[in-house]
């Protein structure tokens, strides 16, 4: 069976340390951004992003430091930017404008899915209640484009209208995702459509982003897209192995969870259509009207892996990030800058399952 690469101790540390540079410049104008949306929202806002406790009370200074998870998408506008020989300084709006809008398509992905955990945490709708997560969510989108509009022209044109072409992408694959529930079977090509748009589409914006804050010209911009859209989806796949053979303490939500929402995730999608023995018993187990028990789950995520549902997922992962390397190659990054941003995409795709 094929298997990522799993990162070596020199990249881990490498590329953690680099997050830790972004989270530290990026951290202020992120809390301003927030500061500024109303109360209600500021402060569901501010508990999903582990600032402080459901009630507004702080948070020991450990956990506040760590809340907000790993920032991999301002990072990755950061490091654009200096691909394209710009500063990480002049790309901080839209790392901040990218973690806005994250955040905003995590709370109603929360919702959508009725998933109760968000990092590590009960997620913001069983706290403050449906509504108001969803409409902290908007707020949170509101703040983004409000972010992006004050900066100079022509930038802040160009910018707006990458995340405007994202958002719509960004919403099909939210939509085919959703839809995907309700049908028997998904092709993978399908599937692969989805995860481009749902979560390739945020991480190709934030990297040309990171161009277009830089002054770069529309061919090195399209090679920073293609490499964080193709990074992207190679990071949903990862995500799909986890939520499956994953543990809760790795991802912050439970494990199992997709499966007992018959979610049709790559594994799953690629093992419902092998004609053998376990791709049939696990058809008939996902048609089943009843909800699946813990002996169902451990079932299903069997029958997943013996169909070849995990290799072809871990193939998948190794495929897009070879393409996503290969348009990074267009961009034409300076050597260090390329060494780092290859990091980044090992971290991501070779993370422990």
């Amino acid at each position: 069976m094929a298997a990522l690469t799993a990162p070596t101790t020199d990249v881990t540390a490498s590329v953690e340390s680099f997050l830790d540079e972004a989270r530290a410049l990026v951290a202020p104008a992120l809390r301003d951004a927030v500061g500024e949306l109303p109360e209600p929202e500021r402060r569901i806002a501010g508990y999903h992003r582990g600032w402080h406790e459901a009630d507004g009370s702080p948070l020991p200074s450990l956990a506040c430091a760590q809340g907000g998870g790993k920032a991999v998408r301002p990072a990755l506008v950061l490091l654009a930017a200096r691909a394209v020989g710009g500063s990480a300084e002049c790309a901080v709006p839209g790392a901040v404008a990218v973690e806005l809008i994250h955040d905003f398509s995590l709370l109603h992905d929360d919702v959508i899915d009725g998933d109760p955990l968000r990092r590590h945490r009960p997620a913001a709708w069983t706290v403050y209640g449906t509504p108001a997560a969803v409409l902290a969510g908007d707020a949170l989108l509101v703040g983004a484009m409000r972010t992006l509009a004050a900066v100079p022209a022509p930038s802040a044109d160009a910018a707006l209208q990458e995340v405007l072409a994202m958002l719509g992408r960004l919403m099909a694959g939210q939509s085919q995702d959703v839809a995907f529930e309700r049908l028997g079977r998904v092709g993978v090509g399908e599937y692969l459509d989805m995860a481009e748009g749902k979560t390739g589409a945020l991480m190709g914006c934030a990297c040309a982003l990171g161009g277009v804050l830089a002054g770069a010209g529309r061919e090195r911009v399209a090679g920073l897209r293609d490499f964080g859209r193709c990074l992207g989806v190679a990071f949903q796949c990862v995500d799909d192995l986890l939520g499956i053979w994953g543990t809760s303490a790795r991802s912050g939500k439970p494990v199992g969870s997709d499966l007992a929402a018959r979610k049709k995730s790559l594994p799953v999608v690629a093992a419902l259509a092998d004609e053998g023995p376990a791709g049939r018993r696990l058809s008939a187990l996902y048609e089943r009207p009843e909800p699946l028990d813990e002996a169902g789950i451990a079932l299903a995520a069997e029958l997943v892996e013996r169909a070849g549902g995990r290799e072809r997922t871990e193939r998948e992962v190794a495929r897009q990030t070879t393409a996503a390397m290969r348009a990074l190659s267009r961009a034409e990054p300076p050597a260090d800058v390329y060494r780092q941003m290859q990091e980044l995409a090992v971290l991501l795709t070779g993370r422990d399952r």
